[in-house]
């Protein structure tokens, strides 16, 4: 596939923080791969990775084996990322390793243990997941003989950091990052990592519908109060009116995955024109996103973002499960903090004497726990614990 004039290139990669070279001169004796090829191939074997599959993404350790966790989302939102970064000419391949990392630094429990973790780490610097992100790739993974992490080239690590936009305040472990890799945090990333970024919204936005009508926490009757639902409700009972609701209500999450990756090539189409983009360098400094929907489906969207927030994610369910996992990462945290020697023999044996690395240590360990592990080890070290139906 010939590249686009802004889409980033492995051949002019800034390169990786450690070189790499193996006894026969180069890193071609591992096979065929150009550098975003090697990273996405490095996250996808990684353990933090793996570790996704028992990790939290709307519902907490779910009883169903349909319910999408951490790692089956990540491949979701990789699908998407392709098809967009392969219409537009960017690179597939570094599209696809930032789609399947974006996720790695969430905690156990999703955004109820990354609230427990903020709290429990205030004095320390706090916590954040995409920072966590940043931290996990490049010290605590430890693959490698010759340096810590995964030694990812400076463009996925860049969109790690900036998929969401610039990174002007960040915390503490996403400046430690940048401290050592210099990421230009002040500016946009790739257009890679800005699909990357949208691709994960397209992807969340509609398959949590779909795992919320499955869980019986949501209904047709309440989705259809959104109009962006409502209009492609019509669209699919008109071309299919002759099969079950269960099968028009799987085709309408299909075909809204659709029209906003549609809207989204439309729209960034006229932005990359309008803004006269012509290299990479032009899409860091143009200084707005140009990855994008139109005005019109961006509205749509965050409509639906407040009703999923308001009969979702807040479900009264939900928030039970949530204060359930919060008491288990903050249990965690303050026995692990005040006894240290209930650490595992590997963490105890690393754990550093002063703060804030102590706690730092402490929540690295918790942050790469599934949520069934936190409860194990929760009851280990503190004792039974009541967790709502679903674990």
């Amino acid at each position: 596939m010939v590249l686009a004039p802004w889409a980033c290139n492995p051949a002019h990669t800034k390169g990786r923080l450690h070189e790499e070279q193996s006894k026969s001169g180069g890193e071609g004796e591992r096979g065929p791969r150009d550098a975003y090829q090697r990273d996405r191939d490095r996250i996808v074997h990684s353990i933090a990775f793996r570790r996704l599959r028992h990790k939290t993404q709307v519902f907490l350790a779910p009883d169903g084996d349909h319910f999408r966790v951490r790692l089956t989302h990540s491949l979701e939102v990789a699908q998407i990322g392709r098809t967009i970064a392969r219409t537009l000419g960017l690179n597939e391949d570094l599209t696809e390793a930032l789609c399947l990392a974006h996720d790695i630094g969430h905690p156990p429990f999703g955004h109820a243990g990354e609230d427990a973790l903020k709290a429990a780490m205030a004095s320390a610097g706090g916590f954040d997941h995409n920072g966590h992100t940043l931290r996990t790739l490049m010290r605590i993974e430890r693959a490698y003989p010759r340096f810590d992490g995964l030694n990812l080239t400076w463009e996925t690590l860049e969109g790690l950091a900036k998929h969401n936009g610039p990174a002007r305040h960040p915390g503490w472990a996403l400046a430690e990052a940048d401290r050592e890799t210099n990421l230009a945090l002040e500016t946009y990333a790739s257009l890679e990592a800005q699909v990357a970024a949208l691709a994960d919204d397209v992807a969340y936005d509609n398959h949590d519908i779909d795992d919320g009508l499955r869980a019986g926490l949501l209904s047709l009757d309440q989705l259809l109060a959104v109009p962006l639902i409502a209009g492609g409700w019509d669209r699919v009972r008109s071309l299919f009116p002759d099969v079950s609701e269960r099968r028009q209500a799987r085709e309408l999450v299909r075909s809204q995955i659709g029209v906003m990756v549609n809207d989204l090539l439309v729209e960034t189409r006229r932005r990359i024109a309008d803004s006269r983009i012509g290299s990479v360098a032009d899409v860091r400094s143009a200084g707005r996103a140009l990855v994008a929907f139109s005005d019109e489906m961006r509205t749509a969207e965050r409509d639906l973002k407040r009703f999923m927030y308001a009969n979702l994610y807040h479900h009264p369910k939900q928030l039970e499960a949530a204060k359930a996992a919060h008491r288990v990462v903050a249990g965690l945290f303050a026995v692990f903090h005040a006894s240290p020697d209930a650490l595992p023999p590997e963490w105890r044996a690393s754990l550093p004497n002063e703060e804030p690395g102590f706690s730092r240590h402490i929540a690295d360990y918790i942050a790469g726990m599934t949520d069934r592990y936190a409860i194990r080890e929760y009851i280990r070290v503190v004792g039974p614990v009541d967790m709502p139906d679903g674990f």
